[in-house]
């Protein structure tokens, strides 16, 4: 089968390799003429961890990364507001925090191996022919056709509206700010740490593991702020709002100190994607084309890295259509997305937004709640993404 895929990141990359390690001819596609990764840091739960081992990156992952074993969240007091272990769901687990730079280079460098054919400086504008897809570039290139179209460009994607007229993905009023800073001492081991201040203030500390160039132990340190604030933080006193982070949290001033200025931060906005069925006959969304989230789960790469493997085992001697096998695939990837779009929507006003009116209702329901036995293996369900209506397949089985 010829496939195209629309998209270098994480869900775009995973498919290409996953439909290639199954004999399918791959062709990535990709807008930019050197593919770079964006962001600072993310962390891989169990789900995403065991669809890279079936990629056969699991163990390069691990060793770059650096294992996460809790959530700790806590208030200006101290007191705790959010409190979740990886022991809840097993004995052993944990995720595995990564510099966002060492998955892409990871997924990247199998993509030549593989067989995958990669093509940048493509960025596709049209789709001709949803059952034969023609891929058309801005440049007035076609590509194609192939049998099945992977479209896996990121939560803005330019062809979604197209492919689903009826979809949203509207954007969220609250993003974040992140830079990467070294922890020689690993002084912030072992968990995802985070202070906040009503639902207004959220600052994060997640360790990474060693960077893909230096080599050093980094952390990723993230500050929440509403999107329509950003241009004037990049415009602003750095070394105020340094001050005022550290007045936040006195023990984060160490990281602070790396941080030269405000254009070493990336910039990261979110979008609440909701598309109705991710396939239009043989083109399929995946990732957060399909069903981008707030960040509050941590589940956006993870749940990309799954769609990729799962699609790649879907279509691993199908003797149905193309057609026939996405809509299959695509019904039963949704019986484990919709659960974490459901409740990313309903956590994201508890850790940002304005006024107090959420933050009493985590601080006076959701947090006592989450402490309590049941509530607490439930909620390390949701944390390591195995929350699914539906048995999982062995490739992603975490």
């Amino acid at each position: 089968m010829k496939v195209g895929v629309v998209g270098c990141g994480v869900g775009g990359m995973g498919a290409a390799l996953a439909l290639a390690r199954r004999g399918h001819e791959v062709t990535l596609l990709e807008a930019f003429a050197a593919p770079r990764p964006v962001g600072s840091g993310l962390l891989l739960q169990p789900t995403g961890l065991k669809a890279l081992a079936t990629l056969g990156l699991g163990d390069a992952i691990r060793a770059s990364g650096a294992p996460i074993e809790r959530l700790d969240g806590r208030d200006l007091t101290g007191r705790k507001v959010l409190d979740v272990n990886y022991s809840d769901w097993r004995k052993d687990g944990h995720g595995i925090g990564i510099h966002r730079a060492t998955l892409f280079d990871a997924l990247h460098a199998a993509l030549g191996p593989a067989g995958v054919t990669v093509i940048t400086g493509a960025r596709i504008t049209r789709i001709e022919d949803t059952r034969r897809p023609v891929l058309h570039d801005e440049s007035g290139r076609a590509h194609g056709p192939f049998d099945l179209a992977v479209v896996a460009d990121g939560s803005a994607s330019g062809l979604r509206q197209a492919l689903k007229p009826g979809s949203r993905a509207r954007p969220y009023p609250w993003g974040a700010v992140w830079a990467n800073a070294p922890d020689p001492d690993g002084v912030w081991n072992g968990a995802l740490s985070q202070i906040y201040d009503r639902a207004e203030v959220m600052v994060g500390v997640l360790p990474v593991g060693r960077g893909p160039d230096s080599g050093e132990r980094l952390v990723s340190l993230f500050w929440s702020l509403p999107v329509a604030d950003m241009d004037a933080f990049y415009a602003g006193d750095f070394d105020a709002w340094k001050t005022r982070v550290r007045t936040v949290w006195p023990a984060i001033a160490p990281l602070l100190e790396t941080l030269p200025d405000a254009q070493g931060m990336a910039r990261a906005v979110y979008r609440d994607v909701w598309v109705g069925r991710w396939n239009a006959q043989a083109t399929l969304l995946i990732g957060d084309a399909a069903h981008g989230t707030s960040p509050q789960l941590g589940q956006g790469a993870n749940l990309a890295l799954v769609d990729a493997v799962e699609l790649g085992e879907r279509f691993n001697g199908a003797t149905t259509s193309v057609t026939v096998t996405a809509a299959a695939y695509e019904a039963d990837r949704r019986r484990h997305v919709m659960i974490y779009q459901f409740v990313s929507w309903a956590m994201t006003p508890l850790f940002q937004s304005h006024g107090g009116f959420w933050a009493g209702v985590r601080r006076w329901l959701f947090t006592p709640l989450s402490r309590t036995p049941g509530i607490r293996q439930l909620g390390a369900a949701i944390l390591t993404g195995t929350a699914r209506l539906g048995r999982w397949p062995d490739a992603t089985r975490p």
